[in-house]
């Protein structure tokens, strides 16, 4: 595996990133990683590293990078349940800040990052988000459908709002498939939102697949986290999979 850390240029300055892929020149299909609120770390890297083994290129960008380098606060908690919401805590003012408009420019710059760096086909890339990430996928399929052939979130929040930018409301600029698999008793992502999103996705004709991860917890795939279900992890990499093989083949 090659292994790098980069620096992607922005509209607002250098995002920091995590970039991995296949040994040899490539060219390999294009995977861009949006992280949870935490951020690129040990977990990230693992989860990139294991999607490049099956033989794709693999971007992780410091989605916060407004506030610096990543790691932005004390990971050590995230592991405790009695800790972990002083860490969520600390993390949110930053995670809003990345609104709407701020959002849409970074990833058309992670996007044409991927189109001219070394290694990747330059081809229309898949992008898989975690938490805030699976709702920030959601966005950039519909902001960039030329350039993003499909997206998988996992435990995203909400995607789902009565704001005029909700998600929700613009699934049809969707040219792709979407996967999204939903945290059971999920705040964020409650069992009524899942129907509207469903309902929107079909109205829209959208090639989808919506899941529910019953007795899985927001956050489930994160194996650092208090939230970490094994079993809906498994789930997860098996669906991702599939998805890969089924429109990004590599």
């Amino acid at each position: 595996m090659q292994r790098s850390s980069v620096d992607i240029q922005t509209r607002d300055g250098s995002a920091d990133g995590y970039l991995v892929r296949p040994q040899g020149n490539g060219p390999f299909p294009g995977v861009l990683l949006f992280p949870d609120a935490f951020g690129i770390r040990p977990r990230l890297t693992e989860m990139a590293d294991r999607i490049a083994e099956r033989g794709y290129a693999v971007l992780v960008p410091n989605l916060l990078y407004r506030f610096g380098p990543a790691p932005h606060v004390d990971m050590s908690g995230l592991s405790d349940p009695d800790r972990r919401g002083e860490v969520i805590e600390k993390i949110m003012p930053m995670v809003h800040d990345l609104d709407h408009d701020k959002l849409l420019s970074d990833t058309a710059s992670y996007l044409d990052f991927m189109g001219s760096a070394p290694g990747f086909d330059g081809g229309p890339v898949v992008i898989v988000g975690y938490c805030m990430g699976g709702r920030n996928a959601l966005v950039a399929i519909e902001a960039y459908p030329e350039r993003v052939k499909a997206i998988a979130s996992f435990h995203g929040g909400g995607i789902v709002t009565d704001q005029p930018d909700s998600p929700h409301l613009h699934v049809g600029t969707i040219t792709g498939e979407v996967y999204l698999g939903h945290a059971d008793n999920d705040r964020s992502m409650t069992a009524d939102n899942i129907k509207t999103v469903e309902a929107a996705l079909a109205d829209a004709g959208v090639t989808h697949t919506s899941e529910l991860y019953e007795g899985a917890a927001h956050g489930f795939t994160m194996a650092d986290t208090a939230s970490y279900h094994e079993e809906g992890e498994r789930r997860h990499w098996t669906r991702l999979f599939e998805l890969l093989d089924r429109v990004h083949p590599a």
